[in-house]
């Protein structure tokens, strides 16, 4: 059995941006539908995917309202929970991109590597070595013009995420470590810019399959 844990954000977590809109909470796509199930679906019998999904989750930073988003502190206590671990799906930085953070691109890649560098350096998979890592830059925004409180956060994100699979695949390869770009694979909802709907799920969760089987061989 090969365990795969996919560390990520409401992406992730299934977050649906046509069932969600107008209503005061956040509601998830089904399960067969979010592209972790897709993943499960696709690789079959033998496999485990472990969704670890997380609204507004960053890479290294607290959110100065929101408690617990911070993708570093929680990230060891996951490891520890869900070992042996065989891969890592991390994909990560787009709420990085919150202008209350104030980062360049670059730097939003420099925390996706240091979560890189703890799950290399953690004991979380087979035989208390480090699991193999599938690093993946996170999707394009889209156009907020819908959700102008979402605008208001994410000024410029759409120019910032252009440069995330150049700069994503520079620290995969820093570390040694397989990379997927998933923009060609995912397109931001029209409602709201950020999340996808359920053909795009698919899409991701297609990708996804096609590089983790090419990962764990």
């Amino acid at each position: 059995m090969k365990t795969i844990l996919c560390y990520g954000d409401s992406n992730t977590w299934g977050y649906d941006p046509v069932a969600s809109a107008g209503t005061p909470y956040a509601i998830r796509h089904p399960h067969d539908v979010r592209w972790t199930g897709v993943l499960a679906r696709e690789l079959g019998e033998g496999h485990r995917v472990i969704e670890e999904g997380m609204n507004g989750r960053t890479t290294v930073l607290d959110d100065p309202v929101i408690q617990h988003r911070n993708g570093r502190a929680y990230l060891p206590a996951c490891l520890e929970s869900h070992k042996p671990i065989d891969l890592v799906v991390l994909m990560l930085g787009t709420n990085d991109l919150k202008v209350m953070y104030n980062l360049p691109p670059s730097e939003i890649a420099a925390g996706a590597g240091q979560l890189v560098k703890l799950i290399k350096q953690s004991e979380s998979g087979p035989k208390a070595g480090a699991p193999r890592i599938l690093l993946v830059s996170p999707a394009l925004v889209g156009d907020f013009s819908r959700v102008p409180d979402i605008a208001e956060k994410f000024v410029d994100a759409m120019e910032k995420t252009r440069r995330f699979p150049v700069l994503y695949e520079a620290i995969a390869q820093q570390h040694g470590c397989a990379f997927l770009n998933i923009q060609p694979h995912a397109k931001a909802s029209d409602w709201d810019g950020l999340h996808f709907e359920a053909d795009q799920h698919t899409s991701i969760g297609l990708a996804m399959a096609s590089a983790v089987r090419r990962v764990l061989g």
